[in-house]
Parts: structure tokens; sequence; C-alpha cells
């Protein structure tokens, strides 16, 4: 069992480069930032109940925030919880992504999702009931530029023809973590993911064996479940152990150095007993 870290980092919380080494020092495998590029005052209904929390409108940019973790460490792991890639150019982003890989040696674990937030969305140019086709899309289109020295792609919402980019990943392939936790996820995973990334405990203990069976009997390699933003409660570790999570990533409050810091101790002791 692996255990990692997930936080919503702001202007107002620890910063990145100090949040990666308490990470590192502390023994976990990797630290997960999710994104928000802005939050629409005609927002969607939150998912979890009640008004938008203030860190969601105050979020760093992942790609910047992961570059001063990696700066700052030397062996954690850069996780994006998630990448919002239906609002994201998928070229600009194969090269960032591709980038981040190159400078930091290998360690960019790339999360994805195609948002709950309509307006978010919405005001990127992609249609919310379209967000499933073009995330699969911009993903496709991001593994050619990766793995093709010459790459093209012609899909409904991305096209492009013979092109060079580089640098490429140091990783090959580089992981894509698909996150989400509704019925046609397992598909998504499959079918252009490499990993399972899940934020609810909904059916984990069927749906992990069924998407490893049905991975195996695809002939592809085992997926692995990272489940983001876990409480620091131990009988949820226990529940999602049992469950058989790969890696468990504890959320940490989107707080100051001291605060965090707290937390932090929490989590490592809620870790020791099952880290790998």
């Amino acid at each position: 069992m692996r255990f990692g870290l997930s936080i919503f980092l702001t202007d107002e919380t620890i910063a990145p480069a100090e949040m990666g080494r308490l990470a590192e020092r502390r023994g976990f495998d990797s630290l997960w930032l999710p994104e928000h590029t802005h939050m629409p005052l005609d927002h969607s209904p939150f998912p979890r109940g009640g008004g938008v929390p203030r860190h969601y409108q105050r979020t760093l940019d992942p790609f910047v925030a992961l570059t001063a973790v990696a700066a700052a460490t030397e062996t954690l792991l850069l996780g994006f919880g998630i990448c919002l890639i239906a609002q994201r150019d998928p070229i600009v982003t194969a090269k960032q992504v591709a980038t981040l890989d190159q400078l930091s040696g290998g360690r960019v674990l790339f999360g994805v999702g195609a948002g709950w937030n309509r307006a978010e969305v919405e005001q990127h140019g992609t249609p919310f009931e379209r967000r499933f086709g073009v995330m699969r899309e911009r993903v496709e289109a991001m593994r050619a530029l990766w793995t093709q020295d010459v790459a093209s792609y012609a899909g409904r919402y991305v096209s492009f023809g013979p092109s060079w980019q580089w640098p490429k990943p140091v990783q090959s392939p580089l992981p894509v973590h698909i996150g989400g936790n509704r019925e046609q996820v397992l598909d998504r995973v499959l079918r252009y993911g490499d990993h399972w990334m899940p934020n609810r405990e909904w059916d984990l203990a069927t749906r992990i064996p069924e998407l490893r069976r049905r991975a195996e009997d695809a002939g592809k390699a085992r997926p692995e479940v990272t489940y983001f933003g876990a409480d620091l409660d131990p009988a949820m570790v226990e529940r999602l152990a049992d469950a058989g999570v790969d890696r468990i990533l504890l959320h940490l409050p989107p707080a100051g150095r001291e605060e965090v810091e707290a937390a932090v101790d929490r989590a490592a002791e809620l870790a020791a007993p099952r880290a790998a």
C-alpha cells in the first residue's frame, strides 16, 4: 500500500515548495494538486452540497505549482488530481506535461477529468454534455504527441496534421489516471487511460476487481487504483485498503504551514502501519 497527499494549494496556504519538501521528508510517495481555472459566479451546485469553498476560488495553477514542487524535491511524484483536460488545448498541454516530466526526471502522474462545473467548462468552449468525448480525444491526441516522432490526430473535437513536438516524456508510457466515479468510468479507463482515480467509495470492493478482470481479458496491464482525497480517518483507510486500493491520497486542509504540518503528522501516523 502506498500513500500520497492531496491538497488545494492557494495564494493563502502553505507554499508549493514547502509542501513538497514536507511531503517528501515524511515519506509520502506523491503530492497531488487539483485544478480550477476560475470559478464563475453562476457556477453549478457544489457536488458535496453547500456553497463553493473559498479555496476553489483561489486554487493555484497545478502546472506552475508542481514545477515549484519538482524543483524543491528529489523523489516525490507529481500528481494532477485532476487536470481539467476538457478545458485545455491538448497540444499546449501535451508539451507542458512532457516538459514537466523531463525536468523532474520522470515523476509526473497525470490525472484527468471532465469537470463538474457547467459554466467553467463551457466558458472554455466545450459544450458540457460533450465534455467526456472531448476529454477522450484530447488524451488520445496527447498520447500521439508523446509517443510518435511525427504525430497526427483526426477526431470530432481534435484534429491536426503530421507534426513534430518535443520534448517527449521520460516515462514511456506516461501514466494517465482517469478520474471519476459514475457508471462509465471503467470503460474510459480501459479505452484510453492506464489507471483509475475515484474520489467516492461507491462500490469499490466490487468495481476494482471488475476493472482488473476486464483489463486482463483485454490483454491490458493491471490498472492501479489511486483514491483521491481520503479523510484522515483510520476507518476509511481500512475500508479503502480492504477494497483493493493501491494508493490512498490523504487529504490535507487548505491552510498555512502550521496547520498543514500538524495534518501531515496525523497522515503519517495513519499511513505507517500499512505503508509499503
